[in-house]
């Protein structure tokens, strides 16, 4: 009996002696003090290669791993393209065909040439690529069956090496674009700018019908060169000034030749190790954990080159306290932990715990995050304001709309007849009803295809749609449905019937949609078209056959979207210009959209600068769009952040892709929050505890009587 009391004190007196919020914390006790960054994914990465990863949820790693030669400041608004390995911005020379230098006003220019300089002394990441032998060979390019037994992850080499970043690593990446087992999905839309890159792109392609080894290294591309030992450039037809847009982007980020030899090895490629799986690369963060079904984790590059947080940013930065780190060595936190989170629920309540440190706002915690006032403003709720979390917002640079097929027989077209139909359609469908109903009010209904933030975008009276609204003092005011029911029978459909037949009017909606969520919103969207006596079909498919129906110009109304690739209005616009058409030329002009004095403005506007001129010819493209409604414009979302009272330096960045190094993470106040949040419940352990006493004492002491009796 004393031995089992002597266990039950020293249970309790380890329970008391630990830290009671250790119990519940889902993170190693040794990281509680470390500035690291606990984050989450929801859909694991697919793509790490630079020249392949074209989604949302890859760049938040490939952004933070590769450093393309611009990058955008992170303060200043609106958006502004800034060097980061360059040495200042590109320079750009024009050439008429005869490769005579001309003026950026001429109007002959048929080349432009964009010079690059980068910056000297950055080195890449530490990776077995880079390490050499005594002799100057590459110990890990061409490894045997019998090194390859022992490997498994990187972390499994036993050497790591470095060398320094050179102008020839950004022009191997441009040529690993072209590189046909790679499938690089923007091959095709630089071919048409990058003077010779279609042509270096078929050159490769033969050589792989040939079954003739690609060495990238022994072809160059026309219109890409290497100038110097820290200089390159890019040669593109005509003008493209949007060229500087995607110098931002991971795509023209440098890759090492060392390091697509080395993932070349058979052996490694059947282990998964792969540029795809484990990039290399000079940015403020290394891939040191990659499990995908658990944990992802970027660390700090010991190698990362000199860089300093902005001085300056807008007129309120400073009172926000954006600017106290001014100057200041970049990056500031050490760890970001990407931890595998596939419920909203499980997320938002370890959120709440301080386990997470910045979270999203699903549909399921809206209500206890924000209320809403009388005049329809956001606030945080009491449960957040008394956490100290602080709410970041902004309108995405982004549009969710609806596409007719201008190619149908019924809504497309360019008669008077179709023109009311779509326009009817635009009024009946209530998308600020939509925006409240599905989105919690997080969105602003689109006026056309530019979302604000981007220049061509007009607030107020001048910039409303005038096919779909009305201006009502001081802000739009949608149609009724009566004027929308007018249009529907000047086109023929009184009441949603054929004015010669009586046939009922039916339209097909393709979606790919399903479950319990997708059908609240197909039952709101039937009964939007009902209003106008219209039967909607929804014709739900998978995301290829979706995908195959859009190429050949199959569907007939569908819904889309659309996210900024920089921050221009061609970026928008040129998703309604004929050339882009989908189905003749698998462009992203998804409704085969033609318009001859629009794409005539497109290609006028394009490539000026951002000018009352400029912003004069949007101003007719759009009207163009407004009367002919080949989109029902939708709504652009409004992205809603929750920030723990220990994060700062957050400022949302809708174009940035690579602003983890200027976060900062209090890491002894987030832990002594979390304590004080966390504090476990021991009653009901002692309870238990107690509970096995009472089961246990009468066998104690019959065993202890039983003893007794032997020694007597």
């Amino acid at each position: 009996m004393r031995y089992f009391w002597t266990f039950y004190i020293v249970i309790l007196l380890s329970l008391s002696g630990c830290e009671l919020s250790a119990i519940n914390s889902p993170y190693p006790q040794q990281e509680a003090d470390e500035a690291v960054l606990y984050t989450s994914f929801a859909l694991r990465p697919k793509h790490l290669d630079p020249a392949r990863s074209y989604s949302s949820n890859e760049v938040s790693f490939t952004g933070q791993i590769y450093e393309p030669p611009l990058q955008y400041h992170y303060l200043k608004r609106p958006y502004t393209l800034i060097p980061l390995t360059a040495t200042e911005l590109p320079t750009v020379r024009y050439f008429d065909a005869d490769h005579n230098e001309l003026d950026e006003e001429d109007q002959d220019v048929a080349y432009s040439i964009y010079e690059i300089s980068i910056k000297s002394g950055i080195l890449y990441q530490p990776h077995p690529a880079f390490v050499k032998g005594k002799e100057g060979e590459f110990l890990y390019h061409f490894m045997n069956s019998e090194q390859l037994e022992a490997i498994d992850t990187l972390s499994d080499f036993a050497q790591q090496g470095s060398r320094e970043l050179t102008a020839q690593d950004y022009v191997y990446q441009i040529k690993r674009l072209a590189h046909p087992e790679i499938h690089s999905p923007i091959v095709g839309l630089m071919g048409e700018y990058i003077v010779g890159l279609a042509d270096y792109a078929e050159q490769l392609r033969q050589q792989k019908q040939r079954d003739l080894d690609i060495d990238l290294r022994a072809t160059d591309i026309a219109g890409v060169s290497v100038t110097g030992r820290y200089s390159y450039q890019i040669k593109v037809f005509g003008k493209y000034p949007q060229l500087r847009y995607w110098l931002a982007m991971p795509f023209f980020a440098p890759v090492p030749w060392e390091a697509d030899v080395f993932y070349g090895q058979e052996g490694l490629v059947e282990k998964n190790i792969t540029m795809d799986w484990f990039p290399v690369g000079t940015g403020p963060y290394q891939l040191t954990k990659n499990d995908p079904n658990r944990q992802m984790i970027l660390e700090k590059n010991p190698n990362y080159h000199v860089e300093y947080y902005p001085n300056e940013g807008e007129e309120t930065d400073r009172a926000q306290g954006l600017l106290n780190d001014a100057g200041q060595t970049l990056p500031f936190i050490d760890k970001v932990v990407f931890t595998l989170e596939k419920e909203s629920i499980s997320y938002w309540n370890k959120f709440l715990q301080g386990y997470y440190d910045i979270s999203g706002i699903s549909s399921d915690s809206f209500d206890q995050a924000i209320q809403m006032s009388d005049s329809g403003a956001f606030g945080l709720s009491d449960i957040m304001k008394q956490k100290g979390i602080e709410l970041k917002t902004a309108v995405e640079t982004s549009i969710f709309y609806i596409g007719f097929n201008m190619e149908d027989s019924i809504v497309g077209g360019y008669s008077e007849q179709a023109k009311k139909i779509r326009q009817a359609i635009s009024i009946a469908i209530d998308y600020e009803e939509y925006i409240s109903i599905f989105a919690n009010s997080r969105g602003i209904a689109a006026q056309g295809p530019i979302p604000p933030g981007i220049f061509g975008y007009t607030e107020g009276q001048e910039g409303i749609n005038p096919y779909v609204y009305d201006w009502n003092g001081d802000s739009a005011q949608r149609k009724s449905i009566i004027k929308a029911r007018e249009l529907l029978a000047q086109a023929g459909y009184p009441e949603g019937r054929s004015q010669q037949t009586g046939a009922p009017l039916i339209l097909y909606f393709d979606v790919t949609g399903s479950g319990p969520d997708s059908k609240a919103r197909f039952d709101w969207m039937r009964k939007q078209y009902q209003k106008l006596g219209i039967q909607l079909v929804i014709r739900e498919t998978d995301y290829n056959r979706f995908q195959d129906k859009m190429q050949t110009g199959q569907a007939q109304i569908f819904q889309w979207g659309w996210n900024a690739d920089y921050p221009d209005p061609e970026n928008f616009l040129f998703l309604l210009y004929g050339p882009n058409g989908k189905r003749v030329s698998g462009g992203q002009n998804a409704n085969n959209y033609q318009n001859d004095e629009f794409d005539r403005l497109f290609e006028q506007m394009r490539v000026m600068p951002d000018t009352h001129i400029r912003q004069e010819i949007i101003d007719k493209m759009i009207a163009i769009l407004h009367e002919e409604s080949p989109w029902v414009w939708g709504f652009h979302p409004k992205q809603f952040s929750l920030y723990h009272v220990w994060n700062s330096n957050v400022k949302p960045n809708l174009m940035a892709n690579n602003t983890l190094k200027y976060r900062r993470i209090n890491a002894d106040e987030r832990h002594i929050l979390q304590k004080q949040w966390n504090q476990p419940l021991l009653w009901p352990l002692a309870l238990v505890i107690f509970a096995l006493i009472l089961l246990l004492l009468p066998a104690l002491l019959m065993f202890r009587n039983k003893k007794q009796k032997k020694i007597t």
